[in-house]
């Protein structure tokens, strides 16, 4: 499996089981229903922690543009190779969300809240503030980046350890955010995560949908972006590598 493949197939599970988890809390009549933000988080870690498990020999298991980006700058990775690592994990979310709206056909239209439905896709900010949720999502992704780079190096862990335990230390560094920053906009923390599925909530035939609300949408993208960069530029000052 080439590397571009497998950020493919490995946001796509992401996306499905990520998703997945938010549409069993939020859906009506499914076996999950309003069963709670920690549900929420520590689903979303284990999705993480799945997803690049399956990627992490393969391609390093970015399953995020703004990682993807944050190499690039730093030099670890060509811009071109950067683009097409997100392409795939943009082509890999959408996929991944239509995956999400067939597992629970028979719920969307039994739910009317289309508040509800739209947050099995994508974010919405719990109080509307465009400088405050970029900083929220900047700051979020800030402190994923930094988590991967500063605690998945040779220093702390030998590099057969890394390979074993290092996606699922990115998946406890996602449920950590989750549960402590993700209240003001739900923690995208990753521009595919976000788009991906909104394009397909746009799209789907969903009885109820609503709006898509793209005037939220940049923030998810350009938030977790400044803050990957961030985190690569300050490691870099910081740890001088």
């Amino acid at each position: 499996m080439s590397d571009i493949t497998a950020e493919f197939v490995a946001t796509m599970m992401l996306v499905l089981l990520g998703n997945g988890v938010c549409a069993n809390v939020n859906l009506k009549k499914t076996k999950g229903h309003d069963s709670g933000w920690i549900v929420i988080a520590t689903g979303w870690g284990l999705a993480v922690a799945f997803a690049a498990y399956l990627a992490n020999t393969v391609s390093g298991a970015h399953l995020n543009p703004a990682v993807s980006i944050a190499f690039a700058v730093l030099g670890e990775m060509t811009w071109t190779k950067a683009a097409l690592y997100s392409a795939a994990q943009m082509g890999g979310a959408v996929t991944g969300a239509v995956l999400v709206w067939l597992a629970y056909l028979p719920h969307w239209k039994e739910t009317d809240d289309v508040g509800a439905i739209r947050g099995s896709f994508c974010n919405s900010p719990a109080i509307p503030n465009p400088a405050a949720n970029l900083t929220t999502e900047a700051i979020g992704t800030f402190v994923l980046m930094l988590g991967v780079l500063g605690i998945l190096t040779d220093d702390n862990l030998t590099p057969h350890i890394k390979t074993a335990i290092g996606p699922a230390l990115v998946g406890l560094i996602v449920w950590l955010i989750g549960l402590s920053l993700g209240g003001p906009t739900g923690y995208a923390i990753n521009p595919a995560r976000d788009l991906g599925p909104r394009i397909a909530h746009a799209f789907l035939p969903i009885p109820t949908r609503g709006d898509s609300e793209w005037k939220h949408a940049w923030i998810f993208v350009v938030g977790p972006i400044i803050g990957a960069v961030a985190a690569a530029l300050f490691y870099k000052a910081v740890w001088g590598s």
